[in-house]
């Protein structure tokens, strides 16, 4: 299944990425392991390369492909916690940490993966299985008003009330279990030329809330300038304007100096600046890339480095 799975940018990101061929890196987006590859393929044999993936069918995929590299470590973790794996692995900084937000071709088209809205399937969104809230429970659960809220705060979708309302009319006469019972809805309200974007916005907004993946994000962030090395680099991929908007922001804000009000005659707060940011507009795939695979299209590369 990975061998359907391009992944996006590469080259870019490892050419950001990788500073010191013998240094440590951290690819927090394991997926179906092109990056991970890649930077292997790129650094010294006394490197070392972290991969972690909280998704069990990717990770079992790449274990089984590069889980007998002698200068690489995986684990079935979320990409959050990063500070822990370091603890395990006596790490004190990365030379460079990177992640891809995409979700991999593999998981858009597997109906099992439970994230398809082009197949019969179970409404899952889960990436993580342990997970107890699934994007059926929620949707014949949830209040009418809280389920407009996350379709419009995580999709940015502007039918979100007319959404909501028809979901909750419709679940009282029988439950909405798969994706061909919700996409059946959202086609009642919506025009077919419209409909493909909008089934992806809400579904989007589903899988985004129920992974609580703009808090994971946040959190990945915030520890990762913790554990970046001076001189050491920070690439991210992002896919939709919510999760780009928090990496340019904290980008943004770890590279100020200060954050005084702009009319106090002296600085006051002593911020400490941390980062410099490598890319002042994000880096987009080529022409050509998104050719090759469409996908791609969306995808937004930010890098900063460690100051």
């Amino acid at each position: 299944m990975g061998d359907f799975h391009t992944p996006v940018l590469l080259n870019e990101s490892i050419d950001y990425l990788i500073t010191d061929k013998s240094g440590t890196y951290f690819d927090g987006t394991l997926g179906f392991g092109g990056h991970s590859s890649k930077i292997l393929e790129t650094i010294n044999k006394d490197g070392l390369l972290i991969s972690t993936d909280v998704d069990l069918d990717a990770f079992n995929y790449s274990k089984s492909k590069l889980g007998k590299e002698q200068n690489m470590k995986l684990y079935n973790f979320n990409f959050s916690k990063i500070k822990i794996i370091a603890k395990l692995e006596s790490i004190k900084a990365f030379n460079g940490i990177f992640a891809d937000l995409g979700i991999s071709s593999h998981q858009i088209d597997d109906p099992a993966s439970g994230f398809t809205f082009r197949q019969e399937a179970e409404l899952d969104l889960r990436m993580d299985k342990t997970i107890k809230l699934t994007a059926a429970e929620l949707i014949n659960t949830f209040a009418e008003d809280e389920i407009s809220n996350i379709i419009f705060n995580y999709g940015e979708e502007r039918n979100s009330r007319k959404i909501a309302k028809k979901i909750c009319e419709k679940r009282k006469v029988s439950s909405i279990t798969t994706s061909t019972n919700l996409v059946d809805i959202i086609s009642e309200i919506v025009p077919e030329r419209f409909l493909t974007k909008t089934l992806s916005r809400v579904f989007q907004a589903f899988r985004i809330y129920i992974n609580k993946e703009l808090e994971v994000l946040k959190t990945f962030l915030d520890d990762s300038v913790d554990l970046l090395a001076e001189g050491g680099r920070i690439v991210v991929l992002t896919y939709h304007s919510l999760e780009d908007r928090i990496v340019k922001e904290k980008f943004k804000y770890e590279s100020l100096t200060c954050i005084c009000p702009k009319d106090y005659p002296v600085c006051q707060c002593d911020k400490e600046q941390r980062l410099k940011i490598i890319t002042r507009k994000p880096v987009y795939p080529t022409a050509e890339e998104i050719s090759i695979n469409r996908r791609a299209r969306s995808a937004k590369l930010r890098a900063a480095e460690r100051v």
